[in-house]
Parts: C-alpha cells; sequence; structure tokens
C-alpha cells in the first residue's frame, strides 16, 4: 500500500501543503532491487574515526577497503560534500572521559551525512570488560547509538552498533557490508554482538552468496515469507516455499515464478517435523537455510481470550518451530555452517495489548535462539531472529486509517517498511558471512515499537 505523504512529497504543491499543515515529511528510502555486489562502497564517501586506544580500526579500514572505498579519516575540506557511511571505533570507551570522542566524532557531522547515509558504531562487548567503570561506558555507547538514530532518522540514515569482542573482528567484513550499505533501510538503531564461537565457513563469497544452498522459508505464499523467499533465490539458493494447503494454487504460482520447490503442509500437525525432514533428504539430501516465518495471531484480550486461542497460537509460532528444528538436526537433515532464521516481532520485544498469546510465544523465540545459539556453534550453525516492526502487508492495510498512520510515523524514519526490508535482514542472517552474528534478535522496525 502507498504512503500518500511521500507521494504528495514528490511535488511542489504536496511539500508545501505538507509543510503548512505540520505533517511529518518522510524521505523517499533508498532500496536494492537486485542482489549483492562485489564491491558495494565504490563511488561512496566512507569516513573512518575512533576513540584512542580502540582495536577495530583497521579491521573496519580494511573491510570497507575490500568492499570498494578508500575511508577517510577526517572530512572533507568541503563542508558542501556529503559522507555516505560514517564507520566509528568505539572500542577504546572504557572510561567516562573517552566517552567525549563520540562528541567530537559526530557533532561536526551531524549535518554532513547524505540522505540515505550509514552510520556504523563498532564497540567494546560490555560483559568482556574487566571492570565496572569500563562496562558501563561500553553499555553508553549503546544509548548514544539510539538517540543518534533518531537525530539522523528523518534523512533516511540509519545507525547501527556492533559490540565486537577482540578475537571477532576479523568477522566485521560481513557485518560491515550489511550495516553500511543500502540494504539496511529499516534497521535502526539496532544493536548486536559479534563472537567467535561459530567456526568460520569454508567460503565467504560476495555475490551470489548462497549459490549452491538449500533453503527452506515457511509461510512462503505471501508478505514476508514470500519477499524473503524471492531474496534467497536471487543470490542463487534453490528455496522450498512451504504453505498451509489451502494456499496450495498461491504457493505453486508464485514458486513457478522464481523457480523454486512448493510444499504444501501445515507445520501445526504433529506429523509434519518428519514429513517435513524426509522430504528435504529425498530430494535435496538436507537443507542449509531454515527460514522460520509462518505464524498466526488471534487476538483477544486475556480475559475474554478462549484456551484454544493460546494454545494455538503458541503451538503454531513456538513449538512446531521446535519440533521441526528438533526433527532437522536428530536426523542430520540440517547441515552443517547452516543457518537458522527465526520471526520474532516487536510484539515479542514489548508486548502488545490484546496480545499475551502472540507476545509470548515471540519473546520464547527470542530465547529459544539465544539458548540454542552455543549448541549449534560446534557445527558452524549460527542461529537468530529478526522482529518486524510496522512493515506494509495486506494485513496493515486493512488496519482503520488512523491506526494505520500513526503506525507508520511512530518510528524514526516516519514511515511503513517494506516486507522486502525485513528479507534483506533475513538474507543477511542466512549468509556465510555473518558467521560472526549468533544468538541475536534485530529489530527492522526504524526504531518503532508498533506493529507486527
Amino acid at each position: 500500500m502507498s504512503d500518500v505523504l511521500i507521494k504528495m512529497s514528490r511535488n511542489r504543491a504536496g511539500a508545501a501543503l505538507i509543510k503548512a499543515l505540520g505533517l511529518p515529511n518522510p524521505v523517499e528510502l533508498a532500496r536494492a532491487e537486485g542482489g549483492y555486489v562485489a564491491l558495494p562502497f565504490t563511488g561512496k564517501t566512507v569516513l573512518l574515526a575512533g576513540a584512542a586506544g580502540g582495536y577495530a580500526a583497521e579491521a573496519l579500514s580494511g573491510a570497507a577497503g575490500a568492499a570498494g572505498a578508500t575511508p577517510l579519516r577526517q572530512a572533507p575540506a568541503d563542508a558542501a560534500a556529503r559522507i555516505d557511511v560514517v564507520l566509528l571505533d568505539a572500542t577504546g570507551c572504557a572510561t567516562p572521559a573517552a566517552l567525549r570522542a563520540l562528541y567530537d566524532s559526530f557533532h561536526p557531522l551531524m549535518r554532513r551525512v547524505a540522505r540515505n547515509g550509514r552510520v556504523l558504531i563498532v564497540a567494546a562487548p560490555p560483559e568482556l570488560a574487566a571492570e565496572p567503570v569500563a562496562a558501563a561506558a561500553a553499555r553508553g555507547v549503546e544509548g548514544f547509538n539510539r538517540s543518534l538514530g533518531k537525530e539522523l532518522g528523518k534523512q533516511g540514515i540509519t545507525v547501527n552498533l556492533a559490540y565486537v569482542a577482540p578475537d571477532a573482528v576479523d568477522r566485521l567484513a560481513g557485518v560491515l557490508r550489511f550495516f553500511g550499505g543500502v540494504q539496511t533501510t529499516y534497521v535502526s538503531g539496532q544493536t548486536l554482538r559479534l563472537t567467535a564461537r561459530v567456526a568460520a565457513p569454508a567460503a565467504l563469497p560476495h555475490t551470489a552468496a548462497l549459490a549452491g544452498k538449500v533453503a527452506l522459508v515457511t509461510g512462503a505464499a505471501r508478505g514476508i515469507g514470500l519477499a524473503t523467499a524471492q531474496r534467497l533465490a536471487q543470490e542463487g539458493a534453490h528455496v522450498v516455499c512451504l504453505d498451509v494447503p489451502a494456499a496450495a494454487e498461491e504457493l505453486a504460482r508464485v514458486c513457478g515464478a522464481m523457480g523454486a520447490t512448493a510444499l504444501p503442509l501445515d507445520i501445526a500437525t504433529a506429523e509434519a517435523p518428519a514429513r517435513l525432514a524426509a522430504f528435504l533428504k529425498e530430494k535435496f539430501g538436507g537443507v542449509d537455510i531454515v527460514v522460520h516465518n509462518a505464524g498466526i495471531t488471534r487476538d483477544r484480550t486475556l480475559a475474554n481470550m478462549k484456551e484454544h486461542y493460546w494454545d494455538m497460537v503458541v503451538g503454531i509460532n513456538f513449538a512446531a518451530i521446535v519440533a521441526i528444528d528438533a526433527e532437522l538436526l536428530a536426523g542430520g537433515a540440517l547441515r552443517d555452517e547452516g543457518r537458522v532464521v527465526c520471526l520474532s516481532s516487536i510484539s515479542g520485544v514489548a508486548g502488545n495489548y490484546g496480545q499475551t498469546n502472540y507476545a509470548t510465544s515471540k519473546a520464547a523465540l527470542i530465547g529459544y535462539v539465544a539458548a540454542q545459539a552455543p549448541l549449534l556453534a560446534p557445527r558452524g550453525i549460527a542461529i537468530n531472529a529478526i522482529a518486524p516492526g510496522f512493515i506494509e502487508t495486506a494485513m496493515t492495510a486493512q488496519m482503520p486509517f488512523l491506526s494505520r498512520e500513526i503506525g507508520r510515523r511512530a518510528n524514526s524514519l516516519q514511515q511503513g517498511g517494506q516486507p522486502r526490508d525485513a528479507a534483506e535482514l533475513i538474507a543477511f542472517l542466512c549468509t556465510p558471512g555473518c558467521y560472526g552474528v549468533s544468538g541475536e534478535t534485530i529489530r527492522v522496525c526504524g526504531q518503532g515499537l508498533i506493529g507486527a
């Protein structure tokens, strides 16, 4: 569904009316249409700043150079020159005084970051600090990250933070390419951790990143599931698209368009995990990527909720995922160096009125990926979750106008996201290059807390 304010802002009269009425004036966000490219930073102005005593600057510089940039160590002398990507090594921020580097680095740049620009901050993990003050200072960078994202968001600029352990700086390349690139359109104000616990994959391709991989996407007939299947196929994966038998006709149509395999199957049935594992092993010898997108809502306040609504939502959104993974792992269908992505929700992060069942199931997935990550790491498998916010789908299109407008505007980017935006984050988490990221839940919400 189109955004009327963005359409109005494209012409002078509409823009003037928006200004006169004091309405939000969201910028048109930059989005990628194709797959990953080898040198995404070619032609971009990339600035690398840092706090004294940091340990990530060299890795950031090397990764940016490999992506096509020649990183600058100070802003161009021409005040009119815009900066496309800002990288800040804040791993040296271990005292209150050292946090001044955040101000010194960004205060001169606030009006110089280009529209749809990208900011990636790298900091030391607080839990690895030798003493409380250093841990507190590192945690302070997170508050800076979130606030900076809200100040720059009106220009379509995204700001994100990676806590990177000293032994994981060599894993920054994939993170830099995603969070410094166009694909992070609707991901802002987020924090993730890079660790060395998952073994490095045999290859780290930057283009056709999923060539030769088999990917399963549940709930793939429409919305985020369909966008994810299409995005994984763009990167070379053969996608198995699963959805309920009632959607079989639509599933066959979309699979035909992308050369995917359709699998009509209800994951809520007791026999579904075994049937799915057998299908994947017989047809493909196993699976490399599993995206648990299928889910339902049955909204009622708890006082008015029938027990079967509770059981149905928790059963499909959580129990079915656990059962499928257990079957795939026990039977060896999920291959080494695999990737698993679960669709959580902003409701699982913040709760939502009338969604105790849904929020419970989605919060459970956040705990599930965190607990599974160290268990899967020895096999080189990474597992993560994403939490979508207000994404423009058929479901949000049915919302009352006022509720829909509030959902769209209540974020730093002042607009709703697209299914492709969620698919971009999922695709990144499915690549070999995300091997430093496991056990994380990353929101794709433009820094909003309404939706999904």
